[in-house]
C-alpha cells in the first residue's frame, strides 16, 4: 500500500512514537515507510522486533529519505537535535511535526536555520497518554508554511493515535497542553481518590477498583455519546435531596471547580516556562 504520508522519520522512539508507529502499521503502512533514530540499542532492537520497522542510531540516517520527520524527543534536547539537522532541513523541505511540550515553532524554526531560506513547514502537536491506545486526542497547530495537502498529511498521522483539534493561534498550545496533554493524569488522581474513598467506606480494594473503574469508563461514554452537555448530564444524575446532592455539595464547598482552574492554569504557567528555558 502506498501511504499518503511518503517516508515517515521518528526522531525518538519513546512511548509516544511507538504509539504512532503502532496506528501507522495498524493501517498497513509499510515497514519500509517508517525509519526510527533512536540511540539506546534495545529500544532499536525493540522497535524492530515489534514493527518491523528500519531502526538507525543517529537522526541523519532515519531522515535521509523521509518527507516527514517526527520529533518526538525530549523538550531539553530539541534545540542540539535540529541544530544537527538544519542543513537537511533546508535542503529537502520536509514536513515537519514536532510533539515536544513547550516547543515553539518559531524556535524549531530558528534551530533549523530557517532564518536563512524560505519559511520551513511546521506542525506543532500535543498529543496525550491514551495515544498510546489510539485513544487519544491531540491539538495541533501549523505555521503559514504548511499547505493543505501536509496539513492533510499531519492529520493523517496523529489521527493514528485518536481524535485531532486544529488550533489557529500558537499562544493557545499551552492551554491544549494543560487541558488534554496533562488530563488524563487528572483522571487518574480523581480515579485513585475514588477507590482510596471507597476502601475507606469498607469496600474491598478490588471492587473498589473495578467500581470506579467502569463508572468513569461509563460516563465517559454518556459524555461522547449522548449528545448532551457535561451540566446537563450532571443535573439529571443528581436528584433533590439524594446522595449525589449531597456529595456534589462538598465538592462544591471545596471549591472544587476553583482548584481545577488554578491547577490548568498552573500546568500552562509550566508550558511557557518550559519554552523560555529552552530558548
Amino acid at each position: 500500500m502506498n501511504p499518503p504520508f511518503g517516508s515517515i522519520a521518528f526522531i525518538g522512539g519513546g512511548n509516544m512514537a511507538r504509539g504512532l508507529i503502532g496506528g501507522l502499521r495498524a493501517r498497513r503502512v509499510g515497514s519500509a515507510e517508517i525509519h526510527v533514530a533512536e540511540p539506546v540499542e534495545a529500544l532499536r532492537v525493540a522497535l524492530a522486533q515489534e514493527f518491523d520497522v528500519r531502526v538507525h542510531d543517529t537522526p541523519e540516517g532515519a531522515v535521509s529519505a523521509a518527507e516527514t520527520w517526527v520529533f518526538a524527543v525530549k523538550p531539553q534536547v530539541m534545540q542540539p537535535v535540529c541544530m544537527a539537522l538544519a542543513a537537511r532541513a533546508q535542503d529537502s523541505r520536509p514536513l515537519l511535526v514536532s510533539i515536544a511540550a513547550g516547543i515553539t515553532t518559531a524556535q524549531m524554526s530558528r534551530w533549523l536555520g530557517g532564518g536563512t531560506g524560505r519559511p520551513l513547514a511546521i506542525v506543532r502537536a500535543m498529543p496525550n497518554a491514551p495515544a498510546l491506545l489510539g485513544a487519544g486526542v491531540t491539538g495541533l497547530y501549523a505555521t503559514d508554511a504548511v499547505d493543505a495537502a501536509r496539513r492533510t498529511r499531519a492529520d493523517l498521522l496523529l489521527g493514528t493515535a485518536g481524535a485531532t483539534v486544529w488550533i489557529d493561534d500558537e499562544a493557545l498550545m499551552d492551554a491544549v497542553t494543560a487541558v488534554s496533554g496533562s488530563g488524563p493524569a487528572y483522571l487518574f488522581l480523581l480515579a485513585e481518590a475514588m477507590q482510596s474513598a471507597a476502601v475507606a467506606q469498607g469496600l474491598p480494594a478490588g471492587a473498589a477498583r473495578t467500581l470506579v473503574l467502569e463508572t468513569l469508563l461509563g460516563g465517559a461514554r454518556m459524555l461522547a455519546e449522548s449528545g448532551e452537555s457535561a451540566p446537563d448530564l450532571r443535573r439529571r444524575v443528581t436528584s433533590p435531596g439524594g446522595t449525589t446532592e449531597a456529595a456534589i455539595a462538598t465538592f462544591d464547598a471545596g471549591g472544587f471547580t476553583r482548584l481545577v482552574g488554578d491547577a490548568i492554569a498552573a500546568a500552562g504557567d509550566r508550558g511557557r516556562a518550559l519554552s523560555a528555558a529552552n530558548d
